[in-house]
């Protein structure tokens, strides 16, 4: 059950967005008993992950896909049995009246458009992270969800570890001490290939290339942008979006930061010959009140481990300890007296194994109850907003090869007039954002 857009279904959809229609007009109350009906829009890649992740769950049931790849829609649609309907217009998907809720696996420059069409028909929404392009998409998505009074979650998975809530517990409650710095890196050795190289060309057969851009400028079909390879072209995407703002957002949540001040980053395309557009190397500082900096580290023509505790995620570095955190362990290392100090552990050692099964699973669950319970889910589209905020201030920063400084209170750049003219973009016609 496909469709072409036409202006008649666009501005059918667009009339519905704009009358802000309600839950109360559009979805029922749902008791116990009930199964939640889900629609999954963009089923490939992390959305056959997710699709994975909520059939644990048995009180639910994927009633309808939507991806604009035919080949990709047909394979999903054949693995869950021929059941679920499909759609090639995510606007024609969120119409329909049995869907509770809405699952967002797409780019990242579509999430805005989608989320906020969802909230406004009615829909709960679980929406991938990074949840925007731009600043200002991420302020309206909290302003619509608050308004249509709609339950959002952000696919940030490591809020509902129990052993990552363990960590939050133990850093607000001074256990390592003054935190002065955290880390966090993604690393992946791409040299010298990288992505690879590929001349404009047609598109797939079976792909909607002109409903992939979305709002974005048009620019011609490479195969080093679609199906994945998007994440490496700052048009759409950045590793700092994709990978970073899991760690920075575990960070934030430790810390209990709202935003940073001042941000820096640093980096180019030093070695890796591909068709990229981001750096293959790049460091970027927050700075955060209260007298602390949390860095992350883009390294992907080195991919050695950054510290001798590999597959950590977080390093949180404190006066009396230092603390790691993965899914599976967290591990504190006492500090000791420096220079004219007393020698000496200044506490003990501590490691704790996590008991927590598929983080996505477990996040998958939080949603599915706060549909039932309305309460804020364990990743609200609020912390969601703020932490992909993190990875969007890093790469304006590199983009004006500048320190800047940033009002998290009112979202603003306070020193370069070119970087807050960075916070959005003008869409593509016809798409607006709701």
């Amino acid at each position: 059950m496909t469709r072409k857009v036409t202006r008649r279904t666009f501005n059918r959809a667009g009339a519905a967005t704009a009358m802000g229609l309600t839950a109360l007009q559009t979805t029922k109350v749902l008791g116990a008993n009930d199964r939640i009906r889900l629609g999954f829009i963009g089923v490939a890649n992390r959305g056959g992950q997710l699709i994975n992740a909520f059939s644990h769950h048995a009180d639910m049931e994927i009633v309808a896909l939507c991806d604009i790849a035919q080949s990709t829609l047909d394979k999903v649609h054949q693995r869950l049995g021929g059941k679920p309907r499909t759609y090639h217009d995510f606007r024609e998907l969120i119409d329909q009246k049995d869907i509770d809720a809405v699952v967002i696996a797409t780019p990242d420059h579509w999430h805005p458009i989608m989320m906020i069409t969802a909230c406004n028909a009615g829909k709960d929404v679980y929406v991938e992270k990074p949840v925007s392009y731009t600043v200002h998409e991420g302020r309206r998505m909290v302003e619509v969800a608050r308004r249509t009074k709609r339950v959002v979650q952000v696919g940030t998975h490591r809020r509902s570890g129990k052993l990552y809530a363990q960590a939050v517990e133990m850093v607000q409650g001074d256990k390592i001490g003054k935190v002065t710095v955290a880390r966090s890196y993604h690393r992946s050795n791409m040299f010298p290939n990288g992505i690879g190289h590929a001349k404009p060309s047609a598109p797939p057969a079976d792909l909607d290339w002109n409903m992939w851009l979305g709002p974005r400028p048009f620019h011609p079909f490479q195969a080093t942008i679609a199906p994945y390879k998007f994440r490496w072209w700052k048009e759409y995407c950045s590793q700092i979006s994709n990978n970073g703002v899991h760690s920075l957002d575990l960070i934030r949540w430790m810390m209990n930061a709202k935003g940073p001040t001042s941000v820096c980053c640093m980096g180019g395309k030093f070695a890796v010959d591909d068709d990229r557009t981001i750096p293959d190397t790049a460091m970027t500082v927050f700075q955060y009140p209260g007298g602390w900096l949390s860095m992350f580290g883009m390294f992907e023509a080195s991919g050695y481990q950054t510290n001798a505790r590999s597959g950590w995620n977080a390093e949180l570095r404190g006066t009396q300890g230092v603390m790691f955190t993965t899914d599976r362990t967290l591990e504190i290392v006492p500090e000791k007296g420096g220079q004219f100090q007393e020698p000496g552990p200044r506490m003990d050692p501590l490691t704790i194994k996590g008991t927590d099964g598929d983080l996505t699973a477990q996040h998958a669950r939080n949603f599915l109850d706060c549909i039932r319970s309305r309460a804020v889910p364990n990743a609200d589209i609020e912390e969601g907003h703020r932490s992909t905020t993190l990875a969007l201030l890093s790469k304006i920063s590199l983009a004006v090869g500048q320190r800047i400084e940033w009002d998290p209170d009112t979202e603003q750049v306070t020193n370069n007039p070119e970087a807050n003219a960075m916070l959005h973009y003008e869409y593509r016609k016809p798409w607006k954002l709701g």
